[in-house]
């Protein structure tokens, strides 16, 4: 028999053995091979360690923790060691365009050296014309209100003077209400006046100026004619109604004549304890 008719033979006694594939002499793991193969992990000598991780904190951490800056009005303020030089400062401080719409710079009436120091809101139309405070038809009510218990801004004995100003040195547009940011701007310069000035009494009269010198939210008609210490200086400060909005409201003069008794009795020595 030939060699081709020999392996023939040979290969058909295999397929009747059931042999229905042709095998290697180096046997194979079929199912390894048909799974995927995982890649190799990397040795200890090549692998690259991770990046640490930040803190949480570090993420969270403020971009500039440095602390505000000062308040120039109030390192301005400070400064003044007069009224005439906190007068010049106050007019030519650029921080409020507020000035740029007034016809004057209003700073203050009546005797300095008084016990009682008037602080109000702002200058009105009159008052923005003349340079002086509460000389319209509201001041012609305050000088009379004052006059009732025998003060007089233009008095020369400090006893029986008043001294007056505003919040605000300069009127807002339209005789408009000053707005908060308005009357805190020029807070300090107000402190400073009082600091200056040294009265024995501060009479504050309506919403802007009462809740500017408190820094509260409360309003006029609840904190009237209640004797509050006045932080900043330390000083027995009483509000009241301001004269402008008597005119309109002229019922509550006599809650508003109450609180002018409640002044006379406190400069006549009978101080509130605070």
């Amino acid at each position: 028999m030939s060699d081709r008719a020999a392996l023939l033979s040979a290969l058909s006694w295999q397929i009747e053995l059931g042999a229905d594939e042709a095998i290697s002499d180096t046997p194979q793991d079929r199912f390894e091979e048909s799974s995927p193969k995982s890649a190799p992990a990397p040795s200890a000598a090549s692998a690259t360690p991770a990046a640490p991780r930040a803190p949480d904190s570090a993420a969270r951490a403020p971009v500039d923790a440095r602390p505000e800056p000062a308040n120039p009005a109030a390192d301005l303020a400070r400064q003044a060691e007069t009224l005439e030089a906190l007068a010049d400062t106050m007019k030519g401080w650029d921080g409020s365009p507020l000035r740029e719409t007034a016809r004057n710079f209003v700073f203050c009436d009546g005797n300095p050296a008084a016990r009682l120091m008037v602080i109000g809101e702002a200058p009105g139309g009159d008052e923005d014309r003349i340079g002086k405070p509460f000389v319209g038809r509201a001041g012609q009510l305050l000088d009379r209100m004052l006059a009732a218990i025998g003060l007089d801004r233009n008095a020369e004995q400090p006893a029986k003077a008043a001294y007056i100003t505003n919040i605000l040195p300069w009127r807002p547009p339209g005789n408009r209400t000053p707005s908060e940011a308005e009357a805190q701007s020029f807070l300090p310069f107000v402190i400073r006046h009082i600091e200056l000035a040294k009265p024995d009494v501060i009479l504050s009269m309506g919403n802007t100026p009462t809740k500017a010198l408190l820094a509260t939210s409360t309003g006029i008609k609840r904190m009237r004619g209640t004797w509050v210490k006045h932080e900043a200086t330390g000083l027995p400060l009483l509000p009241s109604f301001h004269p402008a909005y008597l005119l309109r409201q002229p019922a509550d003069k006599r809650l508003a004549w109450a609180d002018l008794l409640a002044l006379r009795k406190a400069l006549d020595g009978a101080m509130p304890d605070l």
